[in-house]
């Protein structure tokens, strides 16, 4: 399965990015740049939605950590949720489940777009 990424409106202040795939060397930057924009267009609060996501190396959890200290800078927030298998495992065992207040249960946005 290719990499994905899309972007849901939650609501005024955050959104939703849901990522789908393998989340590596070659398809970090894809999410790095979603982030990027979403921070330049003035959002602070940002929920990752793992649910579909695949796969994740330490290129994917360095993409984590980084939208996370952009947006605390400006005193926002990245979250993860909905990570399963493999994934919700790394999140575990590198910290950053408590880091990023995983949530298990994945968000239901009302609608997407391609991002």
């Amino acid at each position: 399965m290719a990499f994905a990424v899309t972007y849901a409106q939650r609501d005024e202040g955050d959104a939703c990015l849901q990522l789908a795939g393998e989340l590596d060397l070659s398809t970090a930057p894809q999410l790095n740049d979603a982030i990027d924009r979403l921070i330049a267009e003035g959002r602070r609060q940002l929920l990752l939605d793992l649910s579909q996501l695949t796969f994740c190396d330490s290129t994917g959890i360095a993409a984590f950590v980084r939208g996370d200290n952009l947006l605390a800078a400006d005193d926002g927030w990245l979250r993860v949720t909905g990570a399963t298998g493999r994934v919700a495992r790394v999140l575990q065992i590198t910290g950053l489940a408590d880091l990023l207040r995983y949530e298990a249960d994945a968000p239901d946005p009302a609608s997407s777009a391609g991002l």
